[in-house]
């Protein structure tokens, strides 16, 4: 089961009603956080969820409505007596722009270990999730991210038997780890069924539409993506700056064939969003307006 919720959903500056962008994802007693924008920390507290076991922090891109929370989350998770280190990944210059914002928050008892993005898509395992970058289109380098857990096949127990595999080996080789007893090896291929379907997120903002973004959502289980502007006359910004529109990430979730999808990053201006999401939900039915602490809990079908 992967826990998620949307942290911050505002674009640009921060609202009384609606703090920056973060997402925070938990998954078997692991955390990771998707940006950190101001108000980060405070929306966590909302949520009753602790910063401490956030293992992973992954950054789309150094614009400062998406990372200025960090030097404040590092000090609390410092506080907090962490001492296992802290992976972060980004476009290139992560080590750059987070150790110039750390010149605030100098001394942490824990390593940070950086992994700077530069290639179209990139794919990397941290702590059981499964983390696709892929590049996007914005006006400085922008990733998106799709976090999976897979799911090994079902364990068969009567070609186990056949086997004469010993039972003190079915409960590694049912999590997929190799096994030698007795001078014979067992591996998990040998018992274990095709793969079944994972659990799929995909967590995109700040681009215009690419093909990039229907590629690695697709099927996802959930795709969370930027709908800066809902309002039509705001079309020809929205290019301009290189955002999205509702209408526009609608187009992205029916084409990946999503099962779900949440809009967030908006604009300052947008106030009364659920206005615009008939329409939204004309061109992908299963659309919802994304909200500061809104939560979902995604399971193995």
């Amino acid at each position: 089961m992967l826990d998620v919720c949307l942290l911050g959903t505002a674009g640009m500056m921060p609202l009384p009603y609606r703090w920056l962008t973060s997402l925070m994802a938990r998954y078997n007693g692991s955390s990771l956080l998707i940006d950190c924008g101001e108000g980060t920390q405070i929306a966590m507290k909302e949520k009753g969820w602790s910063a401490k076991p956030i293992d992973t922090i992954c950054f789309t891109h150094y614009h400062a409505d998406h990372i200025s929370g960090l030097p404040g989350l590092l000090l609390t998770m410092g506080n907090a007596e962490r001492t296992e280190p802290l992976t972060m990944v980004g476009p290139k210059g992560l080590e750059r722009v987070v150790n110039a914002l750390r010149v605030i928050a100098p001394e942490l008892p824990f390593e940070i270990r950086y992994l700077e993005l530069s290639q179209q898509a990139e794919r990397l395992v941290e702590h059981g999730y499964h983390i696709t970058a892929f590049r996007v289109n914005h006006n400085v380098p922008c990733y998106g991210y799709t976090i999976e857990i897979p799911r090994a096949g079902q364990f068969q127990v009567e070609r186990a038997k056949e086997l004469g595999i010993p039972v003190k080996c079915w409960n590694k080789l049912q999590k997929g780890e190799t096994v030698t007893l007795e001078g014979k090896e067992y591996t998990p291929e040998m018992v274990l069924g095709a793969p079944r379907k994972g659990i799929k997120l995909c967590y995109c903002t700040d681009t215009r539409p690419v093909p990039a973004i229907t590629e690695y959502a697709q099927n996802a289980d959930l795709l969370i993506i930027e709908g800066m502007y809902a309002e039509k006359e705001k079309a020809a910004k929205a290019k301009q700056y290189k955002h999205m529109t509702f209408y526009e990430a609608a187009e992205i979730a029916r084409d990946a064939g999503v099962f779900d999808m949440w809009l967030t990053h908006f604009s300052p201006s947008l106030v009364r969003g659920e206005d615009y999401m008939e329409e939204v939900r004309s061109i992908f039915p299963a659309a919802k307006l994304g909200k500061d602490g809104k939560t979902i809990e995604l399971d193995f079908q």
